[in-house]
């Protein structure tokens, strides 16, 4: 089996970059209080406090690998790690495995943020950007392109690229009688940061990788590319390896998937 790499990324508002775009002086405030001054200056400007992809600090990535007869789901690094080593080991597995990417929204957040915060950070990412000047296949098939499969955003996908008929992840999930999100959202992210609960969000990025990974299953039945044995043979072995841990969010997760 070709690899394929279901990814989902967590973020907080970049209030050092806030403060730096504004002429803030970021060390004469509190921290919260600058996180206020950032969320509603955004709320005013927009009518949202969801900031602009460009100041979005990524600090989670978790991923969902299809390998050879493997399944695995993990967090990038260590929860010290910083959002320079999270984003260069997210594109350094793609320059490893050149797997398919699979998404939910990937195209409309996750992988803007991670263009912009690797722009800042310098990182390195050759074969995601290549466009056909190393391998010609790419030409025709790359990570950039809306239409191209290398890079699939589901979400996108099921929606015919029209966003007023997208769809959230969570129902989705539950929908097709998956687990769905489990004590955390995105909106919580910041909160749950600031309270120094890092495991529970890269926790909750895992579940929601594996949330995904699951409708993505479901698709490939759809198209015809997974027959119903194939389909229940991979449905079985993400079972087996969420079973196969005793964290305490598999364990709820596995609960929750009846």
């Amino acid at each position: 089996m070709h690899p394929t790499l279901v990814f989902d990324i967590e973020t907080i508002p970049d209030l050092a970059g806030f403060a730096a775009v504004n002429s803030i002086d970021a060390s004469a405030l509190p921290q919260a209080e600058l996180a206020e001054m950032a969320l509603l200056a955004r709320r005013q400007k927009t009518g949202s406090d969801f900031m602009p992809h460009h100041l979005h600090r990524v600090v989670a990535i978790s991923c969902t690998l299809r390998s050879g007869d493997q399944l695995k789901v993990w967090s990038l690094g260590e929860r010290d790690s910083s959002e320079a080593e999270l984003i260069q080991r997210f594109y350094d597995g793609i320059g490893r495995y050149t797997p398919q990417i699979v998404s939910w929204n990937g195209g409309g957040f996750d992988l803007p943020v991670l263009h912009y915060r690797g722009l800042i950070h310098g990182v390195t990412a050759a074969r995601y950007w290549d466009w056909g000047d190393d391998d010609r296949d790419f030409k025709w098939n790359n990570y950039l392109s809306r239409y191209h499969t290398r890079h699939l955003d589901l979400m996108d996908v099921l929606a015919m690229f029209t966003g007023r008929a997208n769809a959230p992840l969570d129902d989705m999930a539950k929908l097709c009688g998956f687990p769905g999100k489990l004590g955390m959202d995105g909106s919580k992210v910041l909160e749950a940061y600031q309270a120094g609960e890092i495991d529970a969000i890269r926790n909750y990025c895992e579940t929601d990788v594996m949330n995904t990974w699951l409708v993505y299953l479901r698709f490939q039945k759809m198209r015809g590319t997974l027959s119903d044995s194939a389909y229940a043979h991979e449905v079985a072995l993400a079972r087996g390896t969420i079973e196969a841990s005793a964290a305490p969010h598999w364990q709820e997760f596995l609960a929750a998937w009846k």
